[in-house]
């Protein structure tokens, strides 16, 4: 064999050899070092056991120690609560044995109560009895039955609260006047007196000067042609008299009258007079009429501080300047009226240009293109509303005649205005036949009550005097005539403003020195 490969298997043998060797004094090692350590674990596990078991005793002494504190502090409650609750029964039964002395004492007081009321009852019936017994002495005396004594008594009595109630009437309404009066003629004092307006009257009929009378014949024309012309085309009656230097235009409306008014002016300055030229004076005058007509329905809602208006509304207001009502141009009139209501309404805290735009329109009823069979008021609602105003205007122009119910404070304020402006000295022209019938209605109204001798309308309708019979007429019942016949006044009649009832009462001692 190959000595060299004989030296590598000897080699390979004793590392194998070797490694065996080795192997086995490393496994001896171990195992006698891990024993070594179970041991020290098992040692150390001993003492540990034993050191928990100290602590849980130790514990556990701990726990009974607080247990046993908590019981003994219970038991001390519960000892504490069963001496409260027997302190509360021997209150109750107590309280107890008390209610029942007080029974007792109730029941012996009944008892004395009922045997007291007995003894009443018989003592009421013998009252009663007694009188009985007086009522028929005073029967016999006096001459009269109970029943007969006691209406006269009713009676002195009711008389006695009348003239009691007149004369807490009078105190009322004295005080009344003196606390509500006040403010109200305040406000409308300072509404009227901060309130400029113009007098205007209109008629129905307009005058045109002229120079000579011999414009009349040339205006008259052949066989008169030229004035039944302009009275066609005018719808105004002219009335060509004995008056020196004047001819009449007569008609209701004043818009053609106006018409009629200009043409004739420009016909008589321009010379030419004849059918043609009077077409075309009179085509020319009513377009600068209607121009007219609506700048002045612009200026016044420009004056006025009013805007957003339909354009018809303008119209209406501006055709307002040639219209009259008792006398009083409507224009003017409803301005007034405005600036009232605006005052008004600012000095109620209410909204003042509302109420200007209302009173403006409150009669705009009554300047229709055509002639509706409704009352100018209800009209002049239905306009509002067709051109949108608001609510509360519409409400406003409807009711300030009472015609409808009002629905806003604005309502009010506008009817009070219209009376305010209608009723100032000189505004309005009212017809003698039914100024002298409502001051014979006045006088009549007073002469229904008993005792009246004489009555006397007096300042215009506006102050009623009744003189009563002294002898038939007390100073209380005097008080409660003025009440009674001023409110059937206001239910009965219709005024502008207001009416004073005075009543006089007087007596009078004469004799005769001879």
């Amino acid at each position: 064999m190959d000595p060299i490969l004989l030296n590598v298997i000897i080699g390979i043998a004793a590392l194998v050899i070797g490694g065996f060797i080795m192997n086995f004094v490393i496994r001896k090692s171990a195992e006698k070092k891990s024993g070594s350590i179970i041991k020290e674990a098992y040692q150390k596990a001993e003492v540990i056991k034993k050191d928990k078991i100290l602590q849980a005793k130790e514990k556990f002494l701990q726990l009974r120690a607080e247990h046993e504190k908590l019981i003994n502090e219970k038991d001390v409650n519960i000892q504490r609560s069963e001496n409260r609750l027997k302190q509360k029964e021997s209150s109750i039964n107590q309280k107890i044995e008390d209610v029942q002395r007080k029974r007792k004492e109730v029941d012996q007081i009944k008892t004395n109560l009922t045997t007291q009321l007995d003894v009443v009852s018989k003592k009421q019936q013998e009252v009663e009895k007694l009188h009985q017994q007086q009522v028929v002495e005073l029967e016999k005396i006096s001459g009269y039955s109970a029943s007969e004594a006691k209406d006269q008594l009713v009676q002195s009595m009711v008389d006695e609260a009348r003239s009691d109630a007149a004369v807490q009437i009078k105190e009322i309404v004295e005080e009344t006047k003196i606390n509500a009066n006040t403010e109200a003629k305040k406000i409308v004092i300072e509404t009227i007196q901060r309130t400029a307006a113009e007098n205007a009257i209109e008629n129905t009929v307009s005058v045109f000067n002229i120079e000579s009378d011999e414009v009349k014949g040339r205006i008259i024309g052949r066989e008169g042609r030229n004035i039944r012309t302009l009275e066609a085309l005018t719808g105004i009656e002219i009335i060509i008299d004995d008056s020196p230097e004047a001819i009449i235009l007569s008609g209701f409306d004043p818009v053609r009258r106006e018409i009629a008014r200009l043409s004739l002016h420009k016909l008589v300055t321009d010379g030419r007079i004849h059918p043609a030229r009077i077409e075309e004076v009179v085509a020319k005058t009513k377009k600068q009429i209607e121009q007219e007509i609506i700048d002045t329905g612009k200026r016044t809602c420009i004056d006025l501080g009013i805007h957003n208006m339909h354009h018809e509304l303008i119209r209406m207001i501006g055709r307002m300047k040639y219209r009259s009502s008792y006398g009083q141009n409507l224009l003017q009139h409803s301005r007034e009226v405005a600036n009232l209501c605006a005052t008004m309404a600012a000095e109620l805290g209410l909204n003042p240009k509302l109420a200007k735009r209302a009173g403006l329109l409150h009669d705009i009823g009554k300047v229709p293109d055509n002639e509706p069979e409704l009352p100018h008021a209800i009209h002049g609602m239905k306009l509002a509303e067709k051109f949108k105003e608001k609510a509360d205007v519409a409400n406003a122009i409807g009711a300030h005649h009472d015609e409808v119910e009002m629905s806003s404070l604005i309502a009010p304020i506008v009817q009070v205005c219209d009376a305010i402006s209608g009723a100032r000295p000189g505004a309005r022209r009212e017809v003698v036949e039914a100024y002298i019938q409502r001051l014979n209605r006045l006088e009549e109204l007073a002469l229904t009550y008993p005792g009246v001798v004489k009555t006397y309308a007096i300042q215009a309708g506006r102050e009623l005097r009744v003189i009563v019979a002294a002898e038939k007429v007390t100073d209380a019942e005097s008080d409660r005539i003025s009440v009674d016949l001023s409110r059937k006044i206001q239910e009965e009649m219709t005024y502008p403003g207001q009416i004073k009832i005075t009543v006089i009462r007087e007596t009078r001692a004469v004799n005769y020195a001879k």
